[in-house]
């Protein structure tokens, strides 16, 4: 980050609090896998917001303002939007502190009482905040996500063919996304986006939302980058979901929860694989390090999905005798 942007950055902050630049401290915060960049302020009472920087030729923060105040008008927990500078890619935001949500997996029985208060925020989620307005989550969208994965982690990083299987699979996780009720779906909601304040659960990273399948939130918190559940488990936390909806009324009476289920492991097979292809091109395209590492965590959850796929058994071979030799042994040869 330039001087010249932090200085303007810190002008304006301190301009929305009415104070000079002199009068606030700002340091870094953290980052993200975006061009995206946060900072501390801290003002001289004590108090502190969060300054986002996200430069307009590169991040289009119009969508994360909308949704945001749109969200916090529905009382949803998201952080409030103080002050917006779009022209430069400036925003004043709560400060919502430094504990995202994979920092209380300290042990199963606290693990699962965090993941299951978290599927409780998907459901306020679809309750409260209208999809009407938001991009749809269409067969186009689903399909580009999916030929992540034979773009970038196939034929870019492994210098693989898909197989013969690839297509059959890539039509029927889209069918069965297209099959379920469409709700506001927050899109990463992984434990990383997840804020720990005040002893509630706040939403952050947002500005992907998109009018979409009633499962794609439920997976992308059990099927996310800090634990995997046993079968078991992962089908006791989608049957509660499923009964909570049902009552709701966002889930039609005759959708059964086999189907329920057998939707759910297709839409964590699509994630699974659109994050292989997500995080092979940050390394590869966008210079990122810190994702290849994280590649047989994705796979192990792509396996466990597939496993409940039957119909898919062709393509789950192909995944264990010829995917993952391969990726683990590109892993092993890649520089340490």
């Amino acid at each position: 980050m330039s001087s010249y942007r932090i200085n303007a950055l810190t002008t304006w902050a301190a301009q929305q609090n009415g104070l000079s630049q002199a009068d606030i401290t700002l340091s870094s915060a953290v980052g993200d896998a975006s061009f995206r960049r946060y900072f501390r302020l801290t003002l001289p009472d004590g108090a502190t917001q969060v300054v986002m920087d996200a430069p307009p030729e590169q991040e289009d923060s119009h969508p994360f303002v909308t949704i945001a105040k749109r969200w916090h008008s529905a009382g949803l927990a998201v952080p409030k939007v103080h002050a917006a500078n779009l022209a430069d890619g400036f925003l004043l935001l709560d400060d919502l502190g430094n504990t995202p949500l994979q920092d209380m997996f300290t042990d199963d029985a606290t693990t699962q009482t965090y993941h299951a208060q978290a599927l409780t925020l998907v459901a306020e989620l679809q309750n409260r905040a209208n999809p009407e307005s938001l991009p749809a989550y269409d067969s186009a969208l689903l399909g580009r996500e999916l030929d992540l994965f034979p773009e970038w982690c196939l034929g870019a990083w492994l210098k693989l063919s898909p197989p013969e299987s690839w297509q059959p699979l890539r039509e029927q996780l889209i069918q069965q996304a297209l099959a379920q009720p469409v709700v506001t779906v927050h899109r990463d909601f992984d434990a990383m986006n997840l804020m720990i304040h005040d002893q509630r659960l706040f939403m952050i990273d947002f500005q992907d939302a998109v009018a979409g399948p009633l499962s794609y939130d439920v997976i992308s918190l059990l099927r996310g980058r800090y634990c995997r559940f046993s079968d078991e488990q992962f089908s006791d936390f989608v049957d509660a979901f499923y009964q909570q909806a049902r009552r709701d009324g966002r889930l039609p009476g005759r959708v059964d929860f086999a189907t329920f289920l057998t939707q759910c492991h297709a839409m964590a097979a699509q994630r699974s694989l659109k994050v292989l292809g997500i995080f092979c091109r940050l390394t590869l395209r966008d210079q990122k390090s810190g994702y290849l590492e994280r590649l047989p965590h994705f796979l192990d959850h792509l396996e466990d999905s597939l496993s409940c796929l039957t119909e898919q058994a062709e393509f789950a071979e192909w995944v264990k005798l010829t995917f993952r030799p391969a990726l683990m042994k590109r892993l092993t040869e890649m520089p340490q």
